[in-house]
């Protein structure tokens, strides 16, 4: 299920750069993008961007590339574009999130 935009389906990709569970404030932006993702479901996949793993390192130096720079730790990335760099409040997720759905 998802939202329909002319004759597609809306998907949106939404990445927590995050370093590890030692890392207080990667913990409470994952947790914020987990109360909103509900709200989204079948239209929002999120997942965390493990940068002290492999996989998770090779997707940050991709970000890095696209952004011209290092991304912050933590930071939320919404189809490959930073789009906050702080923990969000919920009502700033969800309106980022509303955006790119308006616009997809």
């Amino acid at each position: 299920m998802g939202v329909k935009g002319e004759d597609r389906e809306v998907k949106i990709h939404l990445e927590v750069i995050h370093e590890g569970e030692h890392c207080i404030p990667c913990v409470y932006m994952a947790k914020m993008v987990e109360s909103v993702a509900p709200d989204y479901d079948g239209i929002l996949h999120w997942e965390k961007v493990v940068i002290t793993k492999k996989p998770g390192a090779l997707r940050f130096d991709e970000l890095a590339k696209h952004l011209g720079r290092l991304p912050p730790v933590p930071s939320v990335f919404i189809n490959g574009e930073l789009i906050f760099d702080i923990t969000p409040r919920e009502d700033e997720l969800k309106t980022a999130i509303e955006r790119v759905i308006a616009g997809a």
